[in-house]
């Protein structure tokens, strides 16, 4: 029954995180510490090594879509690798109710940028500054502008929120990305799931040198988590982007209250 209940959670997780472009672990790190109760640093370590998985599983879906900048997500992953690895070992040094409170805190602040923006239509690409095209493998035609040079510097706050509080980095930089970069939603999460495999990686290898893997917990977290974001990928490209970005935001918010909940 544990690993059991553990996979399933995954699947549910893994489901929500492939739609949204997040790597599911702001929803799996606050469960392992509220109903698993184990500490913070171990749920952090754990919950990367499951977003290895999510990352891939759902990389190899939105590359079948067609959906997937990889010099954006390879611009991004410069960045969140050393962000991740420096996370990662800062986490080691803080108290365990001090990091959750934290992650409480990021996540609320987060949900509130989400849910409070307006709806915002793609940003029209200005063609004396360059823009980027991509067609997906369904002939929808997405028009960006070009590549910003904010990629880097997002991409390692991406990657220091990942290895510091053992999320995937992506419910960070998809808003960055979206709002502030002006990437379409749909190729901002496609895109973020892709860069997730160089920032899971990354973290995981840290966290596990420190000791703060659960092995037992992590098994049956990368089985559902591969179930889960297959079925994710398959709903985003049927749902619009702004439902998506609403999506993301009421699961921060309730994750977050929650977590500063506890920590009061």
């Amino acid at each position: 029954m544990f690993g059991l209940g553990l996979a399933l959670m995954a699947t549910a997780v893994g489901c929500v995180a492939a739609m949204v472009g997040a790597g599911g672990g702001f929803l799996v790190v606050p469960m392992l510490v509220l109903v698993w109760g184990i500490s913070a640093q171990e749920a952090a370590g754990t919950s990367l090594l499951m977003i290895v998985f999510t990352s891939s599983s759902s990389t190899i879906a939105y590359h079948a879509q067609g959906r997937i900048d990889y010099l954006l997500g390879l611009i991004l992953a410069a960045g969140t690798v050393p962000g991740a690895l420096l996370g990662a070992s800062a986490a080691t040094h803080l108290k365990s109710e001090v990091l959750s409170g934290l992650l409480g805190i990021f996540l609320l602040g987060i949900s509130i940028r989400m849910l409070i923006a307006r709806e915002l239509p793609d940003r029209r690409p200005d063609p004396r500054r360059g823009t980027r095209t991509k067609v997906d493998a369904h002939g929808h035609i997405f028009e960006y502008p070009r590549i910003s040079p904010l990629a880097l510097p997002a991409g390692f706050a991406g990657g220091l929120a990942s290895g510091l509080f053992g999320i995937g980095g992506g419910v960070l930089i998809v808003p960055l990305i979206r709002l502030g970069m002006g990437i379409p939603m749909h190729i901002a999460s496609a895109t973020s799931m892709f860069m997730m495999i160089f920032t899971s990686i990354a973290g995981a290898s840290t966290h596990a040198y420190l000791g703060n893997v659960r092995v037992r917990y992590a098994i049956p977290l990368c089985l559902g988590i591969v179930v889960g974001t297959q079925i994710g990928a398959f709903l985003a490209r049927r749902t619009r982007a702004k439902a998506l970005e609403r999506i993301l935001g009421v699961c921060l918010s309730i994750i977050g209250g929650r977590l500063l909940f506890e920590m009061i």
